[in-house]
């Protein structure tokens, strides 16, 4: 059991940021891209968290789409989030050409120009998320520039942004973020480093990460990354955090719309089951140790084009995955504690996390 003094500090801190950001509870999802459907959102802001969509492959219209939908349903706090572009990518058609004939070992034909493919505006995306009015636009991958963090304070958005580092942490509150998340090297999904190049060489652990980002910066620190269980809750809140992010822990929630075979492996998934890979879209991020990813990650294959090349590049496979229903070749991201996740539903799986949290911390 927590000593009166960190009690008393855990309390100060989670109620604050609560009051701040509109919440009954410091429990939010993550801003999983493709993995966020509104329901999962609206289940997690009915138990008082916050809900959230990744935009990153959204026009404007499905952000605003998005965003009513889950207005309509709850009268929540919910984020919207987006990647900070990286430049243009530099072109190796050579390169391209020995990615398309290893892909073609596992899966259908890739033509010459699946590389060519461009992100949704990102410009009209910040626009579209502005208009939706949400209480939170959160980041990775690097800082919203200026006149959109003014943009967000006029409009009295608050702006947490994602960060693997201390440095990267200082950087963003300087830029003007109003909280950071902590993310550790445990978490599923793409790594927020923003520098894509520095990825692999700053892997540094939660239990390091929130401590020392707390002590570095004055804002409300967010901790996620392996948090899939009150336990984690707990730990993240010990260790100096004031809310915790959680994304892989609700996957296997049914408001949850991700594929079953993929639900069902990340009941049985041990933290060694899975991998940092950039197999999948040129970004490093944390997948199921597949078979494809263990044959990527090999240093016989070539090496993955940038983002977003290999993402086009990857298209004809991940698609002919889903529609077979093949979990060796899918993109199946997944957090070190995937096998803590339950199957429970999403609001109720939200309102444990913090209550059971609290009894192992006593503050009940």
């Amino acid at each position: 059991m927590a000593d009166n003094q960190a009690t008393q500090s855990i309390q100060s801190r989670t109620a604050a940021f609560c009051i701040t950001f509109g919440l009954e509870i410091p429990i939010m999802l993550a801003p999983m891209a493709g993995a966020c459907p509104p329901a999962l959102s609206i289940a997690v802001a009915k138990a008082g968290g916050m809900g959230a969509c990744g935009c990153l492959l959204m026009g404007p219209d499905a952000i605003q789409s998005w965003a009513s939908e889950v207005r309509a349903a709850t009268n929540g706090a919910f984020q919207l989030n987006l990647w900070i572009p990286d430049p243009t990518p530099t072109r190796d058609e050579a390169h391209e050409a020995n990615i398309r004939t290893f892909l073609e070992s596992w899966g259908p034909e890739v033509e010459a120009g699946a590389g060519d493919v461009t992100p949704p505006d990102f410009d009209a995306q910040c626009d579209a998320m502005l208009a939706a009015g949400p209480s939170v636009i959160s980041s990775i991958m690097g800082v919203y520039s200026a006149d959109l963090v003014q943009r967000m304070k006029d409009q009295g958005i608050k702006w947490i942004a994602t960060v693997t580092t201390v440095a990267e942490a200082r950087a963003a509150v300087e830029a003007g973020a109003d909280a950071v998340v902590a993310q550790g090297m445990e978490a599923g999904g793409h790594r927020g480093a923003f520098d894509p190049d520095y990825a692999e060489r700053s892997m540094v652990g939660l239990f390091a990460l929130v401590p020392a980002i707390c002590d570095a910066v004055d804002v409300p620190v967010i901790a996620t990354g392996g948090i899939a269980d009150a336990r984690g809750v707990a730990a993240a809140m010990m260790l100096g955090a004031s809310a915790v992010q959680v994304g892989t822990g609700f996957l296997r929630s049914p408001q949850s719309d991700i594929a079953e075979v993929w639900r069902a492996r990340l009941a049985e998934t041990a933290p060694e089951d899975t991998a940092v890979t950039r197999a999948f879209s040129g970004r490093p991020g944390r997948a199921l140790a597949t078979d494809y990813v263990r044959a990527a990650n090999s240093s016989e294959t070539p090496d993955p084009a940038p983002y977003p090349i290999q993402r086009g590049l990857t298209g004809p496979m991940r698609a002919d995955a889903a529609t077979h229903n093949d979990i060796e070749r899918m993109q199946a991201w997944a957090g070190q504690s995937a096998g803590l996740g339950d199957d429970i539903d999403a609001n109720e799986k939200a309102q444990r996390l913090w209550t059971d949290a609290q009894n192992l911390m006593g503050l009940n």
